[in-house]
């Protein structure tokens, strides 16, 4: 089953963010910085949206989507930001389920457009999401410039 998540699904959501991180080796995983920017998140519709798919008791998926406002593409556009499904359940189309969930609800809310990043390594997921309708866009690369300061913690803020 897939459904909406809110707020008080953070501590359902953090172990399967960890896993994700892992999975892509992304490097920095604080628990109380995610779960504070998740709530965050969960919180606010303006920002975005989540959804959690479960398996009875068992969280085996999420999908993580955020807003942003783009002259480019003539108004609101979203971004997968994270997606993961748990190993053993993967091949069973959870995936494309929390896509066209996330998608059927960017489409209501107004957004002209959806994108996402992918690992430039991880062809599985590159097939994944080219079965989706999800193409790279040629002439572009994502540049990044992190604006934390060295030993801020953000939750300072």
């Amino acid at each position: 089953m897939i459904r909406r998540a809110d707020p008080d699904d953070a501590p359902r959501l953090l172990p399967l963010i960890r896993a994700y991180r892992e999975f892509e080796a992304i490097d920095g995983f604080d628990s109380n910085v995610v779960a504070s920017a998740l709530r965050q998140l969960l919180s606010d519709p303006r920002l975005g949206a989540g959804w959690i798919a479960v398996d009875g008791e068992r969280s085996i998926g999420y999908l993580l989507g955020v807003y942003v406002f783009s002259l480019e593409h003539a108004g609101l556009t979203a971004e997968i930001d994270e997606l993961f499904v748990v190993q053993d359940a993967r091949g069973r189309g959870l995936g494309a389920k929390l896509i066209a969930t996330a998608e059927d609800e960017f489409h209501r809310v107004g957004c002209t457009n959806v994108s996402l990043q992918v690992g430039r390594r991880n062809e599985s997921a590159r097939a994944f999401y080219a079965k989706s309708g999800y193409a790279q866009r040629d002439g572009y690369d994502l540049m990044e410039k992190s604006l934390e300061k060295p030993g801020r913690d953000p939750r300072e803020s």
